[in-house]
């Protein structure tokens, strides 16, 4: 393990780099298992899938800097970044998994050959990396994030049920908040509903869509959206300037800035995600495991925001 460390080590101070170059074989010979981790941003949903995939390995026994090796790397929400850090990790893993939509998509048509793992997808097929959740029919297999976005909005209406307008705002250059998107708006309109719909490209459009949307809508759904998660702050604050309920995607969004919502936790899907890799370091084809999604939903209610907008956090239930 020190030897092992030393060599990182004196690499990285040589070379400048945070990942020995050939280094996959050399720890290959020595048994350990270099896995890359490629990242499309910082926010707590993938951070946390990414803790939860961590653990889950060290609970199968593969110890990080005995067994394994994290090669780690995150784009910072800069979708151009990907493709030479898919390139690198892909040159210095055994195994690279994705966090989010687009990471996998840029290590799937990098590489065709060595397994790739995802999580926090919300629809692979419709990403173009599966061939149907049976199984990926490629060198990839994972794990889905697809929220139970019916019963999401259900919840949204059941908290101002005499609301006419609801809004939506996800990414229009994210496929999984746009599948998303989709699907709420139809919730919204079968529900008698109008559906306000506003898009954001980047972070520096979060605050003026923001501010446009709560200004007319008197409720608001935010998918499971890199963007807007990163901004979830931001959610918040204009959320209690407009008293406008929000419910978000993930459990975290919420956390940060949102009201409630029925969703899974990131954390158990990167453990579940770490079930996948054990099967495919154990032998199974990534063509034929079954695409999962979280075993378990659970309500969540941010009772400060509660407060803050006047609104008993009792009365928010999931209902039949």
């Amino acid at each position: 393990m020190k030897r092992l460390s030393f060599k990182r080590l004196l690499v990285s101070a040589v070379a400048g780099l945070a990942i020995f170059a050939g280094g996959c074989a050399n720890n290959q010979d020595n048994g350990v298992i270099d896995i890359g981790i490629l990242s499309i941003m910082d926010h707590n949903s993938l951070n946390a899938a990414e803790q939860g995939f961590i653990d889950g390995m060290t609970e199968k026994g593969y110890v990080e800097g005995e067994d394994v090796v994290y090669h780690r790397m995150n784009a910072q929400g800069q979708q151009q970044n990907l493709y030479p850090m898919a390139s690198q990790l892909l040159k210095d893993s055994e195994m690279v998994m994705g966090i989010g939509t687009p990471t996998i998509q840029a290590l799937a048509v990098t590489e065709e050959e060595k397994p790739l793992l995802f999580t926090a997808v919300t629809d692979p097929v419709s990403a173009g990396i599966a061939e149907s959740l049976a199984g990926s029919g490629r060198n990839v297999a994972g794990t889905s994030d697809q929220m139970p976005v019916e019963e999401q909005v259900k919840l949204l209406l059941s908290i101002n049920p005499d609301a006419e307008k609801v809004g939506i705002i996800y990414s229009s250059g994210e496929v999984n908040s746009q599948i998303q998107a989709e699907q709420a708006q139809a919730a919204i309109e079968a529900a008698g509903k109008t559906a306000v719909i506003r898009t954001v490209t980047s972070t520096n459009d979060v605050q003026q869509a923001l501010n446009s949307i709560m200004s007319e809508a008197e409720l608001l759904y935010v998918p499971t959206d890199n963007i807007l998660a990163g901004a979830a702050a931001t959610v918040g604050a204009v959320a209690k300037q407009y008293k406008v309920p929000v419910v978000a995607g993930s459990i975290d969004q919420v956390e940060v800035g949102g009201l409630a919502t029925f969703s899974l936790n990131y954390y158990e899907l990167g453990k579940q995600t770490a079930n996948v890799a054990e099967q495919i370091l154990n032998g199974a084809d990534p063509a034929t495991i079954p695409i999962e999604n979280a075993k378990e939903l659970e309500l969540y209610v941010n009772e400060d925001m509660a407060a803050a907008l006047g609104i008993d956090p009792d009365s928010i239930k999931i209902t039949e």
